[in-house]
């Protein structure tokens, strides 16, 4: 893999976006399903409830296989780890258009999921080791970047291909992206071989760092904080703002633009000021959230919030994700799917807690509560990094004697953590 150093200063290698390119694809996969529920259910002779475990059959097999994939995979060449994630994600889309039974297509969603958090462990890994320590976060940024824009574009895009072409049709267009995208990162990925001194052992033992638990806690609070309002802000925005179901999607840009910003927010600030950038971000979207309840009365201010929340709240995404990925140190393919399911992990919490406060009296502000508590317990795990750092950044000038440098294995993680 080509070094950092071998490019312009301040610009990502080319796999990056690459990549990214392909977490626009698998993320377009994972939501547009929503958006063609009503589709698929009577095609497959279910109701339309009954067709909704198609979304948490993929939230499963992220949050579990996630982990599981990266540890089979671990002695593969990460470039051929890539290229068969994207073979068996379109191999899964081919099975489920070809299938009339839900059961089967149930499945193959499933296994759509394992292969989408393969992709996702192993390329966090490259993109982190390609942009170097300097701009790890960036490179987080834009592969996160991919799955927001996923949700801008693939989404809105895909449930209407859905609804002129079919459900069919949709799921055959994206087995061929699919493969077209495995050529393309065969291409242009570096041929690596995987790193044979890391083990299983190795993988495990990463997990014994507290910090690394303090931000896979952070990723699963602050996402779901936010998706505890987005899963539900449909009726927020009709019943309560009052605004038209259909400029519901417009809306619905919106938060994706604010979440692309602060994708980007986080990208660019994180790797030089992590705490300084994450808990600022955690309090703001607290302060959004508590704001959302008594102001969501009128149309300008509620959309007005959207987009700040999302802005703030996915700041802190790429930077507690390259934080976990560096905290593995030599050991991050693990820790990266883990990454991946703490924020599955957060959207099925925060979604179910405020499907329960919808039903409570709260009523359509529930959501907005839930998130606000959520959001705000994201500073407790954020607090305790920058403790952390502190006490790392302190250890290092009381016992450097004067003149004598930092070791090298000590230098990436603890200097960064004591410009924060």
């Amino acid at each position: 893999m080509s070094h950092p150093a071998a490019r312009a200063p301040g610009k990502l290698p080319l796999v990056v976006w690459v990549l990214a390119a392909g977490t626009f694809l698998m993320g377009t996969t994972e939501f547009v399903i929503a958006g063609i529920l009503p589709d698929i259910a009577p095609d497959l002779g279910v109701g339309v409830s009954h067709a909704g475990l198609l979304i948490t059959a993929f939230a499963v097999g992220m949050i579990v296989g996630g982990p599981a994939m990266a540890l089979a995979t671990l002695r593969l060449p990460q470039r051929l780890t890539l290229v068969l994630a994207l073979a068996v994600f379109a191999a899964g889309h081919v099975v489920a258009a070809l299938s009339s039974s839900f059961t089967v297509v149930l499945a193959a969603r499933f296994v759509t999921a394992l292969a989408t958090g393969a992709f996702w462990a192993v390329g966090f890994v490259i993109a982190t080791t390609a942009a170097g320590p300097a701009h790890a976060t960036r490179a987080v940024s834009v592969m996160m970047g991919g799955l927001t824009l996923a949700n801008v574009i693939g989404v809105p895009a895909g449930s209407l291909a859905g609804h002129v072409t079919g459900w069919r049709g949709l799921f055959w267009t994206l087995a061929a992206l699919a493969t077209l995208a495995a050529a393309v990162i065969g291409r242009f990925v570096p041929r690596t071989e995987q790193r044979a001194r890391v083990s299983v052992r190795d993988e495990f033992r990463a997990l014994r760092q507290g910090r690394l638990w303090l931000a896979l806690a952070s990723a699963v609070l602050i996402m779901g904080g936010v998706l505890a309002v987005y899963t539900y802000i449909t009726p927020l925005l009709t019943d309560r703002a009052g605004i038209p179901r259909g400029a519901v999607p417009l809306v619905l840009i919106a938060f994706g633009a604010g979440a692309l910003g602060g994708t980007a927010i986080g990208g660019r600030f994180g790797d030089r000021r992590p705490m300084a950038t994450t808990i600022p971000a955690a309090a703001a979207t607290t302060l959004i959230l508590l704001a959302l309840i008594p102001l969501s009365t009128t149309p300008l201010a509620a959309i007005a919030l959207i987009f700040l929340m999302a802005l703030a709240g996915f700041t802190i995404n790429p930077v507690v994700t390259a934080l976990a990925v560096r905290f593995a140190d030599g050991a991050p393919t693990l820790t990266s799917a883990l990454t991946t399911s703490a924020y599955n992990t957060g959207i099925a919490a925060g979604s179910a807690l405020a499907g329960q406060a919808l039903a409570s009296s709260l009523g359509v502000t529930g959501p907005a509560l839930v998130g606000a508590v959520f959001a705000g317990l994201t500073l407790l795990p954020l607090s305790a990094l920058a403790f952390a750092a502190k006490r790392g950044a302190t250890r290092v000038v009381t016992h450097g004697a004067p003149g004598t440098p930092v070791p090298a294995a000590r230098t990436t993680s603890e200097t960064t953590s004591a410009r924060t």
